[in-house]
């Protein structure tokens, strides 16, 4: 008698690659003194983390080897560095990356090598790179060295695979992704049921009260709390603030998410997400806050990163205050932040920032020099 055979379980899950991302400049000066150091030597750039992981940047001023030719060329290599107290070779970081070289008279960077795929970077292999980077004459007739200067980037992307949820059976129904954001932003565009009226400059906005306090602390105590007797009839005024920030801080409030901003330029654009910070550090909105410190965070650049700083102290957003540390104490531009304006100004305005500036600053060099004096103990061993 043939066994009878029942249905099959059949499940499925998935894998998502995700990715860290970032970016470090590292500033060489006295390229003619570098010359003759030796193939095969190189001097290292601070650590940066990305991804969890450290790294640095590798620059050979006279080849990786003095037999493939390449000693007519510089050569730059990504390196993972080893953490301390682990196993070189416990873990594969899988990253993708870029070198670059800043063109000093217009300020943008080139890309000089790319690999086309991901790089596999451990113990064994903890450094990849271009053997012949670019020819030392070549680079010496470019704009790339200037006063005895140049200036390389790194872009790197940090791969992470992450599964994904329980696994589920083949054929099962699968629920469409919540549209509870869009119903609500919906329901702020038509204004159905508003009951509050607010007046900025010379624009009014409709809104729903129970929606608003939900989302602000601010807003609840001004609409239920103590202050609403004063709020009960007419329009409320809304002072110190734009008309178009305060458009999407409502947008915000009914939909967890920023507004686009498509037709802005770069520094319009930078300009809306300051002023939304201080919007949503006025309401108590904690996570606006952090959404537009993140913004900011991957936007600094040596003319703005001192305005940020000052932002992110008035304001109480310590995530940004310490990005913006970091990134001027790692990207060797100390004196071309202190030159800029914004530099004066957050003197001004933010001493203690400042102070904590230069602690942070001088506490990393000394972690610095601890390294190179580590490195050169243990190359005498």
């Amino acid at each position: 008698m043939a066994s009878s055979q029942g249905p099959v379980s059949t499940t499925a899950s998935t894998c998502t690659a995700e990715t860290a991302r970032g970016r470090h400049t590292f500033k060489i000066s006295g390229y003619s003194l570098h010359k003759g150091l030796g193939a095969g030597k190189f001097i290292r750039s601070a650590t940066f983390y990305v991804g969890g992981h450290g790294w640095s940047i590798r620059y050979y001023p006279d080849g990786h080897t003095g037999k493939d030719g390449s000693k007519d060329f510089i050569c730059v290599y990504l390196e993972l560095m080893a953490e301390k107290g682990c196993c070189a070779a416990a873990a594969v970081v899988r990253a993708v990356y870029d070198l670059r070289l800043v063109d000093q008279l217009t300020e943008e960077s080139k890309v000089i090598f790319k690999p086309v795929t991901p790089r596999a970077f451990s113990g064994e292999s903890p450094a990849w790179g271009a053997r012949w980077f670019m020819r030392r004459t070549e680079l010496e007739a470019s704009t790339y060295l200037r006063e005895d200067r140049i200036v390389i980037e790194c872009n790197v992307t940090v791969i992470v695979a992450k599964p994904e949820g329980e696994p589920q059976a083949i054929g099962e129904v699968q629920a469409p992704p919540s549209d509870l954001s869009a119903d609500f932003g919906k329901l702020l565009q038509i204004g159905e049921g508003a009951d509050v009226v607010f007046k900025v400059q010379d624009e009014t906005f409709r809104a729903h009260r129970i929606v608003l306090a939900v989302r602000s602390p601010v807003f609840k105590a001004e609409l239920y709390g103590p202050l609403k007797d004063n709020k009960n009839s007419g329009i409320i005024l809304v002072e110190d603030i734009h008309p178009v920030v305060f458009k999407a801080l409502l947008h915000f409030m009914y939909t967890d998410s920023l507004p686009a901003m498509h037709d802005l330029d770069g520094d319009e654009n930078k300009e809306i997400i300051k002023h939304l910070l201080v919007a949503a550090d006025r309401y108590g909105m904690e996570r606006m806050k952090l959404v537009c410190a993140s913004i900011l965070s991957k936007r600094l650049d040596v003319e703005s990163v001192s305005d940020a700083l000052a932002l992110a102290d008035r304001h109480s957003c310590s995530k940004l205050k310490d990005t913006c540390i970091q990134f001027i104490i790692s990207s060797n531009s100390m004196d071309e932040v202190v030159a800029s304006r914004g530099y004066k100004e957050l003197k001004r305005v933010c001493p203690a920032a400042t102070v904590e500036l230069w602690e942070q600053a001088s506490k990393s060099q000394k972690i610095v020099y601890a390294e190179q004096r580590e490195r050169v103990v243990d190359e005498l061993d």
